[in-house]
């Protein structure tokens, strides 16, 4: 849980007991309007604020208790590009590397990569100052990726870039995930949910109010109110991919299921607002929305 209060303002309850699992090499998206939570979420996962109440850990270590921990191994961009404008795009990338203590000729290697990777050849010289809006995103999200974290949190990462960007952005993040990363993403946007998760847990208020795959909740939520806006879109199931992004990423997934003796991926994001002593004290503590099988987990 995590309770604003802001100075002559009632108190904002951020988030309101939300729990969340996250499982190993996928995509999880938070969905949500304005103020439902989910920046707060990311923040108190990435370090930046602690909780009021509740726990949370990343492939088993204590976000709060061990932060010095937490921060090696994730990587983070935010709503807004992080990036120092009088600098050219190389330049950001490698001074990134350097304050990771990379050294000089790591940091530009990396940076070079990255370039590449990212499809800013043409512009890397150039001062952010004059880049678009898409190309900041894109030099931010490299620097996330820098120390090549395991785990990634995006924050909205395609709001208010054109279609071209925000589809070239959906490629870049398919790809990390196809080399085994695990992506925990916010977004607005249900076709964007849609397109890249491999589950949705829908936020308001603080709390998750629904949680399953894309079909799932479509076929839930049409089920109750087939005349929504929602329903009439009948938004197609992604493609099923046949590159090697998608092979290597099936390999992975398939790799974390062999290396678990049980048929339940063990947790590597877990947050929640109570602690449990038993699996049963658990169920009987959580709401009907946590229905998540575990692996990450905020609440």
């Amino acid at each position: 849980k995590k309770t604003y209060t802001p100075k002559g303002a009632a108190p904002v309850h951020a988030l309101d007991g939300l729990n969340l699992e996250v499982p190993q090499g996928t995509v999880t998206a938070l969905l949500g309007p304005n103020g439902a939570g989910k920046t707060t979420t990311v923040k108190v996962l990435t370090t930046l604020i602690s909780p009021d109440s509740g726990t949370a850990t990343i492939n088993g270590v204590d976000v709060i208790a061990s932060p010095e921990r937490i921060r090696p191994m994730i990587g983070v961009s935010g709503q807004y590009a992080a990036v120092d404008e009088n600098l050219t795009g190389f330049e950001n990338l490698d001074m990134v590397g350097r304050l990771y203590h990379l050294g000089a000729k790591q940091s530009r290697e990396r940076a070079r990569e990255l370039i590449t990777l990212f499809d800013l050849t043409e512009a890397q010289n150039r001062p952010v100052k004059g880049f678009s809006g898409g190309m900041r995103r894109r030099i931010d999200l490299a620097g996330a990726l820098v120390m090549r974290p395991p785990v990634l949190f995006l924050d909205e990462p395609t709001t208010g870039l054109d279609p071209r960007s925000r589809i070239g952005m959906w490629d870049v993040i398919t790809t990390l995930v196809g080399e085994g990363t695990t992506v925990l993403l916010t977004t607005q946007y249900l076709e964007e949910a849609d397109q890249l998760a491999d589950s949705i847990s829908v936020i308001d208020d603080g709390k998750v109010i629904a949680q399953g795959t894309s079909d799932e909740l479509k076929a839930s939520f049409c089920d109750n109110a087939s005349s929504s806006a929602w329903c009439r879109r009948r938004i197609p199931p992604p493609p099923v991919r046949s590159s090697p992004v998608s092979a290597a990423r099936n390999r992975s997934r398939a790799s974390t299921v062999a290396a678990t003796p049980s048929t339940r991926k063990m947790p590597l994001l877990h947050c929640s607002s109570f602690s449990p002593s038993s699996p049963a004290a658990a169920s009987s503590s959580t709401t009907q929305e946590c229905v998540a099988p575990p692996s990450t987990m905020c609440s």
